[in-house]
């Protein structure tokens, strides 16, 4: 409870004695209007117990009804005031809280007995006027209370809000910074150099094979060339291992100026579909390799799919064949989480015109893993997807015959094709970018240490010295 609603208690006892009828200020009350009175004040004394206000002890709180009290209330509250004014009263919650105990302390102490002299009136007038004292001065205290007020935004105090948390607070010395340069030099340039020499073990061989699978009779016309059904599309390369090759090897087939990043091409597919057969028929997003004639609903859906990779790749050593796994090329995630082992593909590539390679109807989805690598859309025009591997050394100067069946259609947009063979290293593929990063971030904080070294040197300044400032230079921008 508050001191606001003792305040507005003490206003309807008010206003009820204002209700009362008497000749003069002195008049006699009559017994009825003293008892209640008397009733009243005792609920009072009860009230400031309630709220927490206890008094320190029973006799200094207690009224005797046969005394009245030795000095007058506005006297005690003149007291009162010169004390106040002599102490420094603090800010905080719980000063502010044991003044007003005080002050209440105080009115209860000097509330008179209600004898045959005594008006009713004129004591809730004088408690009225007190309370009404009491409430302004308690505005603050409340505003200061752990209680939030009901329509307040004030958020709640906390170390962290107020960033009043521990927090380090580094100053740049030159010290500091000429050693943190040569560190981070330190570090760098040894990882590049590392990252480097195993990019550079890395064997990679790249065979640039589109434009010279087509015919002679077709070099002016390749559109026509891989969209005929009639024309042998095998072609035959012969490739030569410039250092030894540690199996695994791995096989990609890479692809420039294709944009698997398209907006429309990227949504051409229901992950719904590929993950359940309960969801066939929901193609709502494949468009326009969404649905057959008659609603008959195409598994797998989607332009990504039907867009699927055809060309194929025999290799050849001494006129023996090079087994090809393509066991694990695709994310172990995709084939578990992706693809359903209850989804089988169903009216893929039965339409007027097909884009790329077929499924095998008899394989789930999730066994399928060219298509699952092929799914998992590139990011930019020119990427590399896993074909498969060989699982065996191929040594320096072998001669590898590759077989390839050219289908896939990169003619109609400019697009080009290539076979990659490449080893791998503790870092990825071949790949000089990273090393030559670390070195040139290293080399470039040796070199600004050197500099901060000599200028520190030649031209040392003292830490925080004031001349530096603004306001301490003349005009012509010399130190004064």
């Amino acid at each position: 409870m508050k001191i606001q609603n003792i305040y507005y208690f003490m206003l309807l006892q008010l206003n009820a004695c204002r209700r009362l009828r008497y000749s003069d200020i002195d008049a006699q009350a009559t017994p009825w209007d003293l008892s209640s009175l008397a009733l009243t004040v005792k609920l009072y004394r009860k009230v400031f117990r309630s709220v927490g206000w206890g008094l320190k002890s029973d006799h200094q709180s207690t009224v005797r009804e046969t005394e009245p009290p030795t000095t007058t209330f506005n006297s005690i509250r003149k007291r009162k005031k010169k004390k106040e004014k002599k102490t420094n009263t603090a800010n905080n919650q719980s000063q502010k809280g044991s003044k007003t105990s005080d002050n209440i302390i105080i009115f209860i102490n000097t509330i008179p007995l209600i004898h045959h002299r005594s008006n009713p009136c004129s004591l809730c007038f004088r408690s009225f006027t007190f309370l009404h004292e009491m409430s302004s001065n308690s505005k603050e205290t409340d505003g200061d209370s752990s209680a939030p007020r009901r329509n307040s935004k004030k958020p709640k105090y906390s170390r962290f809000t107020q960033q009043e948390l521990p927090a380090c607070k580094p100053i740049l010395t030159p010290g500091w910074v000429i050693a943190t340069f040569i560190v981070v030099g330190i570090v760098f340039i040894p990882i590049g150099f590392a990252s480097l020499f195993a990019s550079q073990r890395v064997v990679e061989i790249v065979d640039h094979y589109d434009s010279d699978c087509v015919p002679a009779n077709f070099s002016n016309n390749k559109l026509g060339f891989i969209q005929s059904r009639e024309t042998n599309k095998t072609c035959t390369r012969n490739i030569i291992v410039p250092k030894k090759m540690k199996g695994p090897v791995y096989i990609y087939y890479q692809l420039d100026n294709f944009y698997q990043n398209h907006r429309r091409y990227v949504k051409s597919r229901s992950d719904k579909q590929l993950r359940s057969k309960a969801y066939e028929r929901d193609t709502s997003t494949c468009d326009p390799e969404g649905t057959l004639p008659h609603d008959i609903p195409i598994v797998p859906c989607g332009l990504i799919a039907w867009s699927l990779f055809n060309d194929t790749y025999g290799f050849f050593v001494d006129n023996q064949s090079i087994d090809v796994s393509k066991k694990n090329i695709a994310w172990k995630s995709d084939k578990d989480k992706k693809f359903g082992k209850d989804v089988f593909p169903k009216n893929f590539q039965s339409g007027s015109l097909i884009g790329g390679a077929k499924l095998n109807k008899s394989i789930p989805l999730s066994e399928q893993e060219d298509l699952i690598v092929w799914m998992r859309t590139a990011a930019l025009p020119n990427f590399r997807k896993l074909y498969g591997r060989i699982e065996r050394d191929l040594d320096v100067d072998t001669k590898i015959t590759v077989v390839i069946q050219n289908n896939y259609n990169t003619y109609s947009f400019g697009g080009k094709k290539k076979l990659v063979l490449s080893t791998t290293s503790w870092i990825g593929g071949k790949n000089d970018f990273l090393g030559i990063a670390y070195l040139t971030v290293g080399s470039l904080c040796l070199f600004l240490a050197v500099c901060f070294i000599v200028v520190y040197v030649i031209k040392p300044r003292p830490l925080g010295d004031p001349s530096f400032l603004s306001w301490n230079r003349n005009p012509s921008g010399h130190p004064n």
